[in-house]
């Protein structure tokens, strides 16, 4: 497990090094352009606020929550009605015959595949569901940047960055107009 936290976090920080070194090399650049021609101006939005201080993005929430939660209840109560099973198997087992055991463990092997299987699909099934509601987030965003940097007069807008000026950040903007 430790090499596996370890490799997880190799790779984390290996990806965020390169986002930054990415953004670096974007951002020079393009702060090169700046200076030389005087009038480039960028600005920065930072889409994970968007995608979670929004009233859009908060009433998605809801709204999924109502939706899931009470599959996600059922899936709660079965994992809880297998361990109770498992629990009292264990307690009976010992004065069990052969044929009784081995029936009841394949029953509770069956059972607990079925709760595997039951859980997988509500996560995917959530994730599915988030997955929309992000991407329509996303899509009305996007379009409320374009028009802020139309009227800002902005030659650029970055959505990632490892570091960005509060002055030239838009998130606040963008927000005020996507809860409009």
């Amino acid at each position: 497990m430790l090499k596996t936290l370890k490799a997880t976090s190799h790779r984390y920080l290996s990806r965020t090094l390169l986002v930054a070194a990415l953004a670096g090399s974007v951002a020079a650049p393009l702060a090169q352009a700046q200076s030389q021609m005087g009038t480039g101006r960028i600005g920065f939005v930072a889409t994970e606020r968007l995608m979670s201080e929004s009233k859009m993005a908060k009433t998605a929430d809801a709204r999924i929550q109502a939706e899931f939660s009470k599959r996600q209840k059922v899936v709660e109560e079965t994992v809880t009605k297998l361990k109770q099973m498992s629990e009292k198997f264990d307690g009976e087992a010992a004065g069990l015959n052969d044929v009784e055991r081995t029936r009841r463990a394949r029953e509770l092997l069956n059972m607990e595949k079925d709760v595997q299987r039951m859980q997988r699909e509500f996560q995917e099934d959530l994730m599915q569901r988030k997955n929309e509601e992000r991407a329509a987030i996303a899509t009305r965003a996007y379009k409320i940047v374009e028009q802020v940097a139309e009227q800002e007069k902005l030659d650029a807008v970055l959505a990632e960055a490892a570091w960005s000026s509060p002055r030239i950040d838009i998130t606040d903007k963008v927000l005020k107009l996507l809860d409009k």
